[in-house]
């Protein structure tokens, strides 16, 4: 049987399950506290802007501008993905990170923008990573995370299917699963 004997998936699994441990649990306790609204907090600074000219809501001017006041203030540059939000006539830069996230909006002033830096305390931060926020380098983590979790389930059906005894129940077990997923998406 080869790498599907028992002993080596029993191997593979604490292995993964060691190795994932860290990681699941930042995503296990974030995401249960998400679900009660508890995010994490900021601390939060507004900054005056005075401009050369009227800013018209394009992404790289105003990533521009931000980037220039990132510079000013020593903070880096939010690890996220910068984009504009519309609400009706009026828009906004929103550009978030695990570690800062920015707004940056014009005022009733046609020279005078306000920028929001809003720097993440520790829980926020994990949330932030949670949500995708983070870099290409936690982002690459995740994904194998997420390779390693698949490997852990398969692995203990595995095992728990070559033993029996156990088979009915890993059977019902799985058909239970099943059945409270399909109520649970079609209730939602």
């Amino acid at each position: 049987m080869g790498i599907f004997n028992r002993s080596t998936l029993m191997k593979v699994h604490v292995l993964l399950a060691a190795v994932i441990l860290p990681v699941a649990i930042m995503f296990f306790v974030t995401g249960a506290l998400y679900t009660w609204d508890i995010k994490g907090d900021y601390d939060t600074t507004t900054h005056e802007i005075i401009l050369n000219s009227p800013i018209q809501g394009d992404l790289p001017e105003l990533v521009a501008i931000a980037t220039k006041e990132f510079k000013k203030h020593n903070i880096e540059a939010p690890t996220g993905q910068a984009k504009i939000k519309k609400i009706g006539g009026a828009f906004k830069l929103e550009w978030t990170g695990s570690k800062v996230d920015i707004i940056l909006e014009p005022t009733s002033k046609p020279l005078i923008a306000i920028l929001q830096i809003k720097k993440t305390s520790l829980h926020r931060q994990f949330v932030q990573l949670h949500k995708a926020k983070g870099g290409s380098p936690f982002k690459v983590y995740v994904v194998v995370l997420a390779t390693a979790l698949l490997l852990l389930l398969i692995s203990g059906f595995t095992m728990a299917w070559q033993i029996p005894k156990l088979r009915k129940l890993t059977l019902a077990s799985t058909l239970f699963g099943i059945v409270v997923f399909v109520a649970m998406v079609a209730s939602s």
